[in-house]
């Protein structure tokens, strides 16, 4: 698939005050005053939904492709990092390349090598036992591609939609909602076929995601044709820029020790306490439940625009407090029912806030990387405390890990709150 470069992306540069231009192919530039639903949002829509889809279905693919061949269990947590490993390492060189190549371009060279290696799974799977290595190395280019992709994803929203805030909360919507279709879907396919057809399905998807990227028709933006230096110094020129931002480096320090106390220990401590009291079918159902939280978290964003966006991102997130209350207390069905729904919303609702200010904060010119960090940040801390979650839980006790993780989440809002330079921080319309 030929990619076209920054320049001859169909469109002519905008002129000064002009709010669309007309492509060289007859279609529109930069549509956004036509509103949300404009081409390139519908095109960067579907190719963000069909992506998400497709990674929900990777853990029960792998789950079902090893055991059904005879693994070890432990070969299905050795293929989940060798996945999620390459996505925190290499995404502060995604960062990079995004600036360099355009944002564009990079996520569909992202969706291109995804594309090769679930096919090939899929057809490994299929016509056989794959050996181990196969797997572990297909799964590593699947979390390259990730890490390819993801940095272009913050700085594709403002220049496909002119109200960010709406975009990102339509975004989140549809995120939630394929957190819950990719692995039940998945889970539908394997019992109707094989590991193998799961892998065809999730390779499909990123076919669909790759050519909905190359059917957009997006502005050239100044920083595309930016002269830039060298690979070491735009990493270099990327940190001073996130320095230079006390809220933002101020929100990811805090949300470093966050991931790693709060967020990184509950989803394992909820899987076990959950499944051991009530069963696995009632963690499915919970899963579910929390699904359709950030459903209404990302339905509230759409309505809601407070001044402060992080601040009120940060008050929504005592929510998460009540899901460890109610898990730690061992309270009935019901209750974890509750506490899933609320935290559910609780974190949708404060990452559109931050993903929208962070979007309509940060320059342009180093959105990619300024993002960058903050994923390879939260990936490596969520990592560390889920890793560290089973054995502090067998020596201390996995209900006084979670009644100690709510006391410091509301430690973590009230930081977050008395930090002036992100309590403060304005909404920019």
């Amino acid at each position: 698939m030929r990619i076209p470069a920054a320049e001859h992306d169909g469109v002519q540069p905008l002129p000064p005050g002009s709010h669309e231009v007309r492509a060289r192919d007859g279609g529109l530039g930069d549509d956004r005053a036509e509103g949300l639903w404009n081409r390139n949002f519908r095109f960067f829509f579907v190719a963000r939904t069909a992506a998400l889809f497709g990674d929900g279905m990777i853990p029960v693919a792998l789950t079902a492709g090893l055991l059904g061949a005879g693994r070890p269990h432990s070969s299905v947590g050795f293929a989940l990092a060798a996945w999620m490993g390459p996505l925190a390492l290499f995404v502060l060189f995604g960062g990079v390349l995004a600036d360099r190549f355009t944002p564009r371009r990079m996520m569909i060279i992202a969706d291109a090598l995804r594309l090769v290696g679930a096919s090939v799974l899929a057809f490994s799977f299929a016509t056989g036992n794959p050996p181990l290595w196969a797997v572990y190395t297909l799964s590593a280019v699947a979390g390259v591609g990730a890490a390819l992709f993801q940095p272009g994803v913050a700085s594709t929203v403002p220049r496909v939609a002119s109200d960010v805030q709406r975009a990102n909360a339509v975004l989140r919507v549809s995120e939630a909602l394929m957190t819950m279709a990719g692995p039940a879907f998945a889970g539908m396919l394997v019992g109707l076929a094989s590991a193998g057809a799961v892998y065809v399905a999730n390779a499909s998807t990123f076919l669909v995601s790759g050519l909905c990227l190359f059917l957009m028709r997006l502005a050239p933006a100044p920083s595309d044709d930016a002269q830039r230096g060298g690979f070491a110094a735009e990493l270099v020129d990327g940190w001073r820029e996130f320095r230079a931002r006390s809220w933002l480096w101020g929100v990811i320090a805090i949300w470093t020790v966050y991931g790693f106390t709060v967020l990184g220990p509950m989803l394992p401590l909820t899987a076990v306490e959950v499944t051991e009291a009530h069963g696995s079918g009632t963690y499915g159902l919970m899963m579910a439940v929390n699904g359709a939280g950030s459903v209404v978290g990302g339905l509230l964003a759409l309505r809601l625009r407070p001044r402060r966006p992080l601040a009120a991102g940060a008050v929504a997130l005592t929510g998460v407090c009540a899901n460890l209350l109610v898990l730690g207390l061992g309270l009935p069905v019901p209750a974890l029912g509750a506490g899933q729904f609320t935290a559910g919303a609780a974190f949708a609702f404060w990452l559109v806030m931050w993903s929208t200010t962070v979007q309509t904060h940060v320059p342009p010119e180093a959105l990619n990387r300024l993002h960058a960090y903050d994923v390879a940040g939260s990936l490596l801390m969520l990592a560390a405390g889920r890793a560290l979650a089973g054995p502090v839980a067998d020596r201390v006790g996995a209900p006084e890990l979670l009644l100690a993780g709510a006391v410091i989440n509301l430690m973590v809002v009230g930081v977050l709150l008395v930090a002036r330079p992100i309590s403060r921080l304005e909404r920019i319309a």
